[in-house]
């Protein structure tokens, strides 16, 4: 049997992304929150820490576990002054600014809060998060980045659940 027709195959595989790790850099992107205001990852590290919050944004409805977790993050607002907040909102480009406007209806955001725009999931595909299957969209996640651009937590998750809480990244911003 011949490989060559699985040469495609192997070489898009192996050039998939993967989310960065402890201590590496996090890429850099450029996105457009519901302001349209631009907002670039290493212009927001320069201020101090970043707290990077990968959404599920609309996978044919508005995620619930995205809600409470934006609700805990906005309720406990205080913890997070010295720190950018990025809440990135993936999906189609067709649909995501709509989509996002619904999800940001109910949710008044702090000055250093950015909910910020993913159209075809270029930024969450980067960062090795896309959940490429019926009904999703990305992996839930949550990064904090340091100054030097550095990670320096990172969690990904499999399922739905299994997000960050609000208090448990006010503690590690202590540190």
């Amino acid at each position: 049997m011949s490989l060559k027709p699985l040469i495609p195959f192997l070489f898009a595989a192996a050039a998939l992304a993967a989310p960065p790790k402890l201590h590496e850099p996090a890429p850099d992107f450029a996105l457009t929150s519901l302001t349209g205001k631009t907002v670039r990852l290493s212009e927001a590290k320069a201020n101090g820490p970043v707290v990077l919050i990968v959404l599920r944004g609309y996978p044919g409805y508005q995620c619930p576990y995205c809600t409470r977790q934006v609700q805990d993050f906005v309720k406990h607002a205080p913890a997070f002054a010295a720190a950018t907040v990025l809440l990135v909102y993936p999906g189609p480009a067709a649909d995501v600014e709509e989509m996002a406007r619904e999800f940001a209806a109910d949710k008044p955001l702090p000055p250093n809060f950015h909910l910020l725009l993913d159209p075809d999931y270029k930024m969450t595909e980067t960062y090795g998060l896309r959940w490429n299957a019926k009904g999703e969209t990305a992996y839930p996640s949550t990064f904090l980045i340091g100054k030097d651009g550095l990670v320096f937590f990172e969690k990904v998750s499999t399922s739905h659940g299994g997000r960050t809480s609000a208090a448990a990244v006010a503690d590690l911003l202590k540190k």
